[in-house]
């Protein structure tokens, strides 16, 4: 019985063949077309911002220009000139010695702040009730809010004028402010910016016992700064630029506020648009400081109150 011969092992474990070295692939140039085709897209971009600025900016810069012009400097001359050659403070001296602008502007910081506080409140409140809570009807109530936006003022304008009458608020700087107590605009703003906070948190306070005012205090309302600043920066400016309705329902020259008062400088120094250009910029200037001071949260709010679809 011969014995069985032993079978060479097989190597199944080959090294592997060495991988030469490849030269990195040459990169090749973009052609000049598209290089000179993507320099005339930017530089097209930049024309069309530098265009928006002077549409934008420019009428602000030539009235700022204006006010501060001297006597015997040219406002309409060509080309127009920005830098006056000796400014002069004078002309907003004039202006307050004219018109009691400190107090015109007294009266309208009164009514702007009140409505921008009254939309902040009870935007928020109407806007927390559509976007958080269960009712019958709220989808309509949405609608009747939404449609507000799209009516003219002059519809309504003479209905108005004789509410205020008949609660004997005109001529009142509180009959200014009612009408403007609370927009369609504040409330589809709050609303979107409360439909985006996440639903976990107030449930997490609805295990914890909270009621429906202190979700809306403690956790609705603080989410929402960003949004709450862009409703009273509107709602501040809209006040302040007004001069319809105030002109409408106020008589009282004591009561006016700034944008009805500075109409006297038209009259009285129709001649002299310098005097006329120091009282806008008057007006002007409260609007600039609050924008400036409130705009880190009015970026924020925006993308806060964004429209969802």
């Amino acid at each position: 019985m011969s014995a069985p011969t032993a079978t060479p092992p097989t190597d199944t474990a080959r090294p592997a063949a060495p991988v030469p070295n490849r030269p990195p692939a040459p990169v090749t140039p973009r052609p000049r077309s598209l290089r000179l085709r993507a320099a005339s897209g930017t530089g097209v971009r930049y024309l069309l911002l530098l265009l928006v600025l002077v549409i934008t900016v420019g009428p602000f810069l030539w009235q700022l220009s204006t006010s501060l012009k001297g006597a015997g400097e040219s406002v309409f001359g060509y080309p127009p000139q920005l830098l006056p050659s000796n400014p002069t403070l004078d002309h907003y001296v004039s202006a307050a010695e004219t018109v009691p602008v400190f107090r015109y502007a007294f009266n309208s910081l009164l009514v702007a702040v009140g409505c921008a506080t009254t939309n902040c409140l009870f935007g928020s409140l109407a806007g927390y009730a559509l976007a958080r809570m269960e009712f019958r009807g709220r989808r309509i109530a949405f609608g009747i809010f939404l449609a507000t936006m799209i009516i003219p003022f002059e519809s309504i304008m003479v209905s108005e004028f004789l509410m205020m009458r008949s609660l004997r608020l005109n001529d009142t700087l509180l009959g200014v402010m009612l009408p403007l107590a609370v927009t369609g605009l504040s409330i589809l703003l709050f609303r979107n910016a409360f439909l985006g906070l996440p639903r976990e948190v107030e449930e997490a306070a609805v295990l914890d016992g909270a009621s429906e005012w202190q979700r809306y205090a403690r956790i609705a309302l603080p989410s929402v700064r960003g949004t709450i600043a862009v409703v009273a920066i509107f709602s501040f400016v809209f006040a302040w630029d007004d001069f319809l309705w105030p002109l409408i329902v106020l008589n009282d020259p004591a009561n006016y506020t700034l944008t009805v008062g500075i109409q006297y400088l038209s009259g009285t120094f129709t001649n002299d648009q310098r005097v006329v250009a120091a009282g806008t910029m008057i007006a002007v200037v409260p609007l600039l400081v609050l924008f400036f001071t409130l705009q880190r949260f009015f970026f924020r709010g925006v993308g806060e109150g964004a429209v969802k679809g």
